[in-house]
């Protein structure tokens, strides 16, 4: 049998982020994807050294790659009309779990139960899941932070209502990072 799962996540290169805003960079899920994966991986230790957390990294890490695998198939919905309502959130969490079953269907049935939780979060610890979506938050933060740096205002907005929804949280691992990851965002690479 020939299965496409695979192919399928490989194809996340091709998706953009931030449809609705103008871009100086574009941004690929699959870059997006990298990045929170590299987040949620530092959140996760941060927890365990700082706050006595047991979170296992690399599953924070694994998770972080797969967190937006389903926009293959949906694209990327923008975070203002994602949540405009609830009637809206919750007919978009249906698309996505739609896009999630399509996406299994595409391997192997003893491989499904595996990836099943990489790709909707369930049986997986919430806490980590937490720590997954304040690693996205911190990414969608830094693209905001690139966009501002080469003279885009259009993301000026964006950046404030992304850094008060982190807040807003109330994660420790994520204030951290804002407070002595975020600041080495804003420097040049010779400041670096």
């Amino acid at each position: 049998m020939n299965y496409s799962f695979f192919a399928m996540i490989s194809r996340m290169k091709y998706i953009d982020r931030w449809a609705l805003m103008r871009n100086t960079d574009r941004e690929s899920l699959d870059s997006h994807s990298k990045e929170v994966a590299v987040i949620a991986h530092a959140l996760a230790v941060i927890g365990n050294k700082r706050f006595g957390k047991s979170y296992n990294p690399d599953r924070a890490a694994v998770l972080g790659l797969y967190h937006d695998a389903h926009e293959i198939i949906t694209g990327d919905m923008p975070t203002p009309v994602k949540y405009q309502n609830e009637d809206i959130l919750v007919a978009f969490k249906a698309v996505e779990d739609s896009a999630n079953e399509k996406l299994l269907n595409k391997l192997p049935e003893d491989l499904r139960e595996e990836f099943n939780s990489l790709l909707t979060g369930e049986n997986e610890n919430e806490d980590l899941l937490v720590l997954i979506k304040a690693a996205d938050r911190l990414s969608a933060l830094i693209k905001c932070i690139e966009e501002r740096k080469a003279g885009n205002t259009e993301f000026k907005e964006a950046e404030k209502s992304t850094l008060k929804r982190i807040k807003k949280m109330n994660v420790p691992e994520a204030d951290v990072f804002l407070k002595e990851f975020i600041p080495a965002y804003e420097q040049t690479l010779d400041n670096l």
